[in-house]
């Protein structure tokens, strides 16, 4: 049997319907329901859709199977942007396998597949651009600055180096003033290196069982 292709998202299926990263042992999207979850999480906690407006950027660290990028795009009746960072793309198959857990996304995420090669994807009224690459390596450079943040890495304790002090600075640092950014994790240490950043940071009811997640405003 050859090496693991090193770039790759490396899944094993849980359930047959649910990718687990055999990198970081840790699954995509909630066990009790990924969907429910980023509408909880990811656009509640980040006061979507009431905030969009033309032109309002969101940008995300892990794209994983797009199923924010989804979500937001079931919601969204302005033209809006979303830029995402992912070190570990999954293929177009694993992609397709992901999202047959939500049959009611399936025309956008059809959409979301047509783009995929390019990494540049018109889905609904979302235009996305996935930046396939290292956040901690990528971002510094980027130019753009986003009005909410999808912060959606691996747990923190299996997948640290997306969370960072520096990488939570730079994502404060590409935030528009009075900027959000919503995150599953409560983790102190994750929470501080926000609130270093100059997030005014505040804990929130965590999604099904999970007591709390965080979120936070520029």
């Amino acid at each position: 049997m050859g090496e693991r292709d090193q770039s790759s998202a490396d899944l094993d299926w849980r359930e047959g319907a649910i990718p687990v990263s055999r990198r970081f042992d840790d699954p995509y999207f909630s066990l009790s329901g990924g969907l429910e979850e980023t509408r909880h999480v990811f656009l509640a906690g980040n006061d979507l859709p009431a905030r969009l407006r033309p032109g309002f950027h969101v940008a995300e660290l892990g794209f994983g199977t797009g199923l924010n990028l989804l979500a937001l795009a079931q919601v969204v009746t302005v033209p809006v942007r979303f830029t995402s960072f992912e070190a570990f793309p999954m293929s177009l198959d694993e992609l397709a396998r992901a999202h047959a857990a939500f049959p009611e996304l399936a025309p956008l995420a059809d959409q979301l597949r047509a783009g995929w090669p390019q990494r540049r994807l018109s889905v609904g009224l979302v235009e996305a651009e996935i930046i396939e690459a290292d956040a901690r390596q990528a971002l510094p450079g980027w130019d753009g600055r986003a009005d909410a943040w999808f912060l959606d890495g691996f747990s923190p304790a299996k997948n640290p180096e997306l969370w960072g002090e520096a990488l939570m600075a730079e994502v404060a640092r590409h935030t528009a003033p009075g900027g959000t950014f919503a995150t599953y994790t409560a983790a102190g240490h994750v929470r501080r290196a926000l609130a270093a950043a100059g997030f005014a940071v505040t804990r929130a009811p965590g999604f099904a069982g999970k007591r709390h997640m965080s979120c936070g405003r520029l």
